[in-house]
């Protein structure tokens, strides 16, 4: 939904226009990473079609797994025209670390998972290698 600069929309428009919920763009204002709503008189939150740009940033960024203090810095990075892009590529490269590293934890869980898996019959009998095995040493290392 492409947004004139001057257009003014109510919450339910800025969400629908940026992919972000009325919740999470409340929530979003309410810790201070995007500035509050203006207001009308009978206390409405409004949008301009900078804000909803905002809100599409901070979606992707979300999308892409940056945490709330990244997408902060990323933010503060996009708004300054005199940033470095060394900047922003030291804060990706840092979070494509932190990725690489969650995805062998993941890969490590689910390697742990199947060989417990492999090993219960699934049948009518109650001892089940799955419990034991989450229960007891095997698991989890």
């Amino acid at each position: 939904m492409a947004i004139r600069s001057a257009e003014i929309l109510t919450i339910g428009e800025a969400s629908a226009a940026s992919g972000v919920s009325a919740k999470m763009i409340r929530y979003y204002e309410s810790i201070g990473l995007v500035r509050p709503a203006t207001r009308t008189e009978s206390n409405y939150r409004t949008y301009d079609g900078k804000a909803v740009e905002t809100l599409r940033f901070v979606a992707r960024a979300r999308h892409l797994g940056f945490s709330m203090m990244e997408i902060g810095r990323l933010l503060a990075l996009w708004q300054d025209r005199a940033r470095a892009s060394a900047d922003v590529k030291a804060l990706a490269v840092k979070h494509i670390d932190e990725l690489e590293q969650r995805i062998a934890a993941m890969t490590a869980m689910k390697a742990t998972l199947e060989h417990l898996a492999l090993r219960c019959h699934g049948d009518d009998r109650p001892d089940c290698p799955i419990i034991e095995g989450i229960a007891g040493e095997e698991c989890c290392h």
